[in-house]
């Protein structure tokens, strides 16, 4: 299977550095050399992974990032020389599943983005079921088992965990698993999240190791 990715970046020369390093990895790279470019070949083309940098003309990074996710959940890596917290923070609030600050090491960028597609295309979903590790959500009966055992589950629980299987390997906000969990008009503490997810720990006894928290960021399902 052919691995394409989009390498999103206005600087010439570092754009084609990336590509030449990955395509020296049997990695087929599309080029675009602004956001506008990169949001038309991400919308007519189908992708592995897409990289993108921030500070681009016609189109930033964040706009493209944005509109993606709003269709697609192909992974995203953020490349920029933007390093503060605020700015880390946002680019996985926007859907970004990864964030590499420059100066990068390139065989750090290809190991990061490799990890992702790996887990984009290992979701196991197998019609009505999404599995992983021994536990398996019945989607149309929204139920869930665990080595073959039901366990019950609020409707909430249920949605918070269905996201972060959908979501795999990636950071969502609290913010993103509210939308998901109580619908986009709830207007609450976004920290009533962490008492489902404590509570859906404790329902998925040791299993719950792959519900990762990531720190004034949200919660990560790996696996």
């Amino acid at each position: 299977m052919e691995t394409r990715i989009l390498i999103a970046e206005d600087d010439p020369r570092l754009r084609e550095v990336l590509c030449d390093y990955f395509a020296s990895k049997g990695v087929r790279p599309i080029q675009a050399e602004n956001g506008a470019q990169a949001l038309e070949w991400a919308q007519q083309e189908e992708f592995d992974a897409v990289l993108l940098d921030i500070m681009m003309p016609k189109l930033d990074g964040r706009s493209v990032c944005r509109a993606l996710r709003r269709t697609q959940d192909v992974p995203i890596l953020f490349l920029t020389a933007l390093s503060d917290e605020e700015d880390t923070l946002l680019g996985y609030e926007l859907g970004a599943d990864d964030y590499i600050t420059k100066p990068f090491n390139l065989s750090v960028v290809y190991a990061k983005t490799m990890a992702l597609i790996r887990r984009s295309r290992g979701s196991v979903r197998a019609g009505d079921r999404m599995e992983l590790d021994g536990l398996a959500l019945s989607l149309s009966a929204q139920k869930v088992y665990l080595e073959g055992q039901d366990i019950p589950l609020t409707p909430k629980e249920y949605a918070l965990l269905h996201t972060l299987m959908s979501h795999r390997g990636q950071v969502l906000s609290r913010e993103q698993l509210l939308r998901h969990g109580w619908g986009y008009d709830y207007q609450g503490d976004n920290r009533a999240v962490d008492t489902h997810i404590r509570r859906l720990r404790e329902k998925l006894g040791p299993w719950a190791g792959h519900i990762r928290t990531v720190i004034k960021a949200g919660y990560r399902l790996e696996g």
